[in-house]
């Protein structure tokens, strides 16, 4: 089903839509999930319209069929950041976020599965949630334009289960030093409000998620954190739609603190508590670099060129 690409505009102004054909060799090194936000049945129209954006692939809700609109070697208007567009490809999926997770079926989990397993091996790219983003990771170009950013595929989207499939689970390090988000799917079920759109403080119906609410202190009741990109001025709030004070399953964190069945990570600058009970985790140990900024002024790593050191080694730097 290919994206439409031809000329429109004013005789003077033209331009090409709505994506970019390369001639040379494309390095890509992520590969960003997004959900549809509307039926299948409105894709063809749109992937052709050339004043529209576009991705490379969409997938369908109830069989997993896969069409593809764009070379994965093209650049395509995906992301909302074209430096992530430069370096990614954009996947589709039919559904809404809103809705539970009724429209991510198992067909489209394990085609879908199966589609990044062999974009990963064709480009090099690392099966791990660094790489492998939700358009709601996606940054702002610039800190006006955080703001704007989108929120598919949503907290309903299994992560875990979807790097199961693509035999990359998410598993626990041995004296790990710092932590990867993993609720259990089924049984963790927090607290949500906007799914009716004519009712937003409505709670949402109680559903499996992937994603751990981030307080500013260790209780249920405290004030989720803030984030002064995504909701400048305001506070965070419980939406379905708002992942401001929100960690998701596959994301790892330095730890900055642990409170009985509480932990906190460093979060946008400030220390985020979720609630992680030994008898119910929602954390795994896990392993890999840590930096340490300095307070003040610029800082520089003394001694040199860093040789390379093991993953867990703290490298000390000086003003």
């Amino acid at each position: 089903m290919p994206a439409a690409f031809k000329r429109f505009g004013k005789k003077k102004n033209r331009d090409y839509g709505n994506h970019d054909r390369l001639s040379r060799k494309r390095s890509v090194d992520y590969i960003v999930i997004h959900d549809t936000e509307g039926g299948y049945q409105g894709i063809p129209s749109l992937i052709r319209n050339p004043k529209y954006v576009s991705w490379h692939y969409t997938i369908r809700s109830r069989d997993g069929h896969v069409a593809q609109h764009v070379a994965t070697n093209d650049i395509a208007w995906h992301a909302g950041n074209w430096d992530v567009n430069t370096r990614s490809i954009g996947i589709e999926h039919e559904g809404y976020l809103a809705k539970g997770g009724t429209w991510y079926t198992e067909a489209m989990y394990r085609s879908s599965a199966r589609l990044v397993r062999y974009l990963a091996a064709k480009y090099r790219i690392p099966l791990n949630r660094a790489h492998i983003l939700g358009h709601d990771n996606v940054p702002g170009t610039t800190p006006a334009t955080v703001a704007g950013m989108h929120e598919d595929p949503g907290p309903y989207w299994d992560w875990a289960h979807y790097f199961e499939l693509m035999k990359k689970p998410f598993k626990a390090a041995k004296d790990g030093d710092s932590i990867i988000i993993r609720p259990d799917y089924a049984t963790h079920r927090p607290r949500f409000t906007g799914c009716e759109t004519t009712k937003p403080d409505k709670k949402c119906p109680p559903h499996g998620a992937s994603t751990v609410w981030l307080h500013k202190s260790p209780s249920h009741t405290a004030p989720l954190v803030d984030d002064i990109g995504k909701r400048p001025g305001k506070a965070s709030t419980y939406s379905v739609y708002d992942h401001s004070a929100r960690a998701s399953t596959g994301q790892r964190y330095a730890v900055a603190e642990r409170k009985g069945d509480w932990t906190a990570i460093w979060y946008l600058g400030q220390k985020a508590w979720f609630h992680n009970p030994a008898s119910d985790p929602t954390a795994i140990p896990a392993k890999g670099p840590l930096v340490t900024p300095l307070s003040g002024g610029r800082s520089r790593c003394t001694g040199g060129p860093i040789p390379r050191s093991p993953p867990t080694r703290r490298r000390r730097c000086s003003r």
